[in-house]
């Protein structure tokens, strides 16, 4: 069997869409796990959506998930220029054009917009256009009179009205489509730029392309370029077509939603290697039930062979979980790199940050979820005295009150303020007083933290805020207490 080669074609017309992300990853991962390249190619023969700020996202978003491309406009494998502009330039797409042409394949066409017009109908409430072979029969002299009298054209694939075109796709197997429903499809347009249909069939032949994986969305295009491989007589690849990604409501991802591009879901404190985890996953399964995987894992694992028909959820809870699991995986410098700028953000106070972020690093899912968890060290927020309600505890604002006043002179009184110091502290505060761990702890952590939920206990708490605070914090709460009970 010859080398697999599977490419990438973005069109660069701005953000990573999360549908065009995962064809990436799944021609990669077709490629490599055969041992196989993977080749990036620039299509940006749709000049009116052309960004220049899409190709500097198109080779960050490869680079930051590791979807190394072995050739492309970077590096040169042989199948040179990578990039459609320029291979247009070149006159190759005209080239192929007049061979097609030459073998009764293709023809010019130089009707006008308003005769264009006039061959639409409707049918079913959609318009259509079917174009009427009328330039197929212009004689050589008149073809050859409008060129030289430069009249605009464009050229069009000659397809029979009879018959069917049937073509083999990996997922979802044989498909055959009438040629009567195929029309005359443009392959080359007015302006000398080839159409996307036909570029893509030339490019991955020259480029020696034998796997094409894209969206079901053009499983209706693949009979037109089967046609176009038969007028050529070309080995077709093999198609691998994937499912589409929907929301959680079922619908098509929209860009309000948040989720539609790779770069949205970092900006929302997601990690990469998540999001390419979470993105192998929609709408592939591997044998067992595994869900978390590297880069590497997903190599050595992925069989295309096992990619659903069925459209695939973009469920953003398991994203936030998978994300979660990969922030408490994470290497501690690493971790605290990324959260120091959510940690400076929500905390100004002259504190310890690398403490706080081992107190977080478990509990998020996302980088944002920092600020809400650690919003009370800067300041401790309005709270209502019930919160020192706890059944299991056992503990009320009246014995609170209690605990608090009990405690404060021992606070007062202890130097040490570390953790483990304040932990066995409390503890034995607890035992001396006939009083339960949770009695004691409760009472604190509410009074230092003002909050329900805390990364960390009431000690670990205490040694980020120091002495001083904590003091302070349990001083106020007393107060408050007092205040509320009358």
């Amino acid at each position: 069997m010859s080398k697999i080669r599977t490419r990438f074609a973005p069109s660069p017309t701005g953000r990573m869409h999360v549908g065009n992300l995962r064809t990436a990853l799944y021609a990669y991962l077709i490629a490599k796990h055969e041992g196989g390249d993977f080749i990036l190619r620039i299509e940006d023969t749709d000049q009116e959506r052309f960004m220049d700020e899409a190709l500097p996202i198109i080779y960050r978003t490869l680079e930051d998930t590791g979807l190394k491309h072995d050739e492309g406009p970077d590096k040169d494998g042989g199948c040179g220029p990578y990039v459609q502009s320029e291979r247009c330039a070149s006159g190759l797409y005209m080239k192929y054009a007049k061979e097609l042409i030459d073998k009764g394949e293709a023809y010019y066409c130089f009707c006008d917009q308003e005769r264009l017009d006039s061959l639409k109908r409707v049918v079913g409430g959609k318009e259509i256009s079917t174009y009427d072979k009328h330039c197929l029969h212009l004689s050589k002299e008149e073809i050859e009179a409008n060129l030289a009298a430069g009249k605009p054209f464009v050229i069009r694939a000659n397809i029979p009205n009879e018959g069917v075109t049937c073509f083999h796709d990996e997922i979802y197997g044989d498909i055959s489509q009438p040629n009567e429903e195929l029309d005359d499809m443009i392959l080359i347009k007015s302006d000398g730029y080839p159409t996307y249909n036909f570029a893509n069939v030339v490019d991955d032949h020259l480029m020696g392309i034998t796997h094409v994986v894209r969206g079901n969305e053009y499983l209706s295009s693949a009979p037109k370029y089967t046609r176009l491989y038969q007028a050529f007589g070309w080995e077709e690849p093999k198609y691998i077509h994937c499912p589409l990604i929907t929301n959680e409501e079922h619908q098509k991802l929209s860009k309000r939603a948040g989720h539609s591009s790779y770069e949205d879901l970092i900006e929302q404190g997601f990690v990469s290697e998540a999001v390419v985890n979470f993105v192998a996953l929609l709408g592939w399964s591997p044998s067992d039930n595994r869900e978390i995987f590297s880069l590497d894992e997903l190599v050595a694992a992925f069989d295309y062979h096992h990619i659903s028909k069925s459209p695939a959820v973009f469920d953003m809870t398991k994203l936030k979980w998978m994300n979660g699991e990969y922030l408490k995986a994470m290497d501690f410098d690493k971790f605290y790199e990324m959260a120091e700028p959510y940690l400076k953000k929500a905390i100004t106070k002259d504190y310890d940050l690398k403490k706080i972020a081992a107190l977080v690093k478990t509990r998020i899912e996302i980088f944002p979820d920092i600020y809400e968890m650690v919003d009370f060290f800067e300041q401790v927020p309005e709270y209502d005295v019930a919160m020192y309600t706890h059944k299991k505890n056992k503990t009320t604002p009246e014995k609170s009150l209690v605990v608090l006043k009990e405690l404060l002179p021992v606070l007062k009184e202890q130097e040490d303020y570390s953790n483990d110091a304040l932990y066995q502290t409390l503890r034995q505060f607890a035992a001396d007083h006939e009083y339960k761990n949770g009695f004691v702890m409760w009472p604190v952590r509410t009074a230092v933290s003002g909050k329900q939920m805390t990364p960390g206990g009431a000690t670990e708490i205490m040694e980020v805020i120091g002495k001083d605070e904590t003091l302070s914090r349990i001083e106020a709460a007393i107060a408050k207490i007092e205040a509320a009970i009358g």
